[in-house]
């Protein structure tokens, strides 16, 4: 598809260079991102350190994944400047109402004094002094969702932080266009630069994607190669075009997406997964052809929809698939 130069020959022993989106402020992202969730901490810091050594330029993190002290220690040790580096986090949904605290928390955190890209993490307020830090519940079960700040007032204070200049560019994760066109758009000052959603080859979102380009917001994909022991990984279509280019499963199904214009972010606590992850997906998106993506596109609509991440929120999120029983 056109994104790179690397041929079958040189694409280990060459460096490679992730391709760069370029954000609705001007500024650039690199298409092929690092995820570090879930990640362990003694494990991340090793990993972050990894990544940035075999070429990846941009490190996505978030407040929630109890660990950015060790990707910033990633960072430090792998002596790769932090003005290369596109820094990612997102505000927590406990933090709605104080966005700012939230920030300094994940800049102490990381050693860094900006962030490239701050993220609402999702799009529904929970309670601040509930009964848990992550996920306050009601005595009945229910999520304790906060009723006092909207997503307009969080996105107003996205802005704010913006303008004062601790990060550089502001978006959303997990947004459906029906959240952005009634909470966020109809105020904004500033449109988001990005939507993280979960995207992959069983979960495509044509037409949200089709969306988020049509208003310049770039996707960006987590859980790009699926879950643990993902069916995206034994999937007749993706096993037969491994073969048939004699790249991995994995390079496939993240080739596809970057094919897309669709900013990756696999992630890996081991060291040869996480160069192969870099590597292989930038060869892939090269290599597959138009048809080739059509083919695949063709795969979740003929039946083969799935998610995999669906934490229950108790509030209507606009996605058509997500389970009406959470709301």
């Amino acid at each position: 598809m056109g994104l790179s130069s690397t041929t079958t020959a040189n694409v280990a022993a060459s460096p490679v260079h992730a391709p760069m989106f370029k954000l609705n402020n001007g500024n650039k992202i690199s298409a092929v991102g690092f995820g570090t969730y879930q990640s362990k901490p003694e494990e991340v810091c090793n990993a972050v350190e990894c990544a940035l050594k075999v070429g990846y330029r941009h490190i996505d993190c978030a407040w929630k994944y109890v660990n950015e002290k060790d990707v910033g220690e990633g960072i430090r040790r792998s002596g790769v400047p932090r003005s290369d580096i596109f820094l990612t986090s997102k505000v927590w949904v406990t933090y709605h109402g104080r966005v700012e605290e939230c920030l300094d928390q994940t800049l102490a955190n990381l050693g860094v004094d900006y962030l490239d890209l701050y993220l609402i993490h999702w799009p529904v307020p929970l309670n601040p002094n509930g009964n848990d830090v992550f996920y306050p519940t009601l005595p009945d079960g229910r999520r304790d969702i906060d009723h006092s700040v909207s997503l307009s007032e969080t996105w107003r204070q996205m802005e704010e932080m913006q303008k004062k200049g601790k990060v550089r560019a502001i978006g959303v994760s997990n947004f459906s266009q029906k959240t952005l066109e009634e909470e966020i758009l109809p105020t904004a000052e500033i449109v988001p630069a990005v939507n993280q959603i979960e995207l992959h080859l069983y979960n495509p979102q044509h037409k949200l994607i089709k969306y988020l380009k049509e208003k310049g917001i770039v996707p960006q994909a987590y859980s790009p190669l699926g879950s643990t022991n993902s069916p995206l990984m034994k999937d007749e279509v993706v096993l037969e075009l491994a073969e048939k280019y004699r790249v991995s499963v994995a390079d496939i199904l993240l080739g596809y997406l970057l094919a897309k214009g669709i900013v990756i972010l696999p992630k890996s606590v081991t060291p040869h997964r996480i160069a192969a992850n870099y590597k292989g997906a930038v060869h892939a998106a090269d290599i597959l052809s138009e048809s080739d993506i059509e083919r695949l596109d063709s795969l979740a609509p003929n039946g083969k929809q799935k998610r995999f991440f669906m934490p229950s929120f108790g509030r209507d999120l606009g996605f058509d698939d997500w389970p009406k029983k959470d709301w």
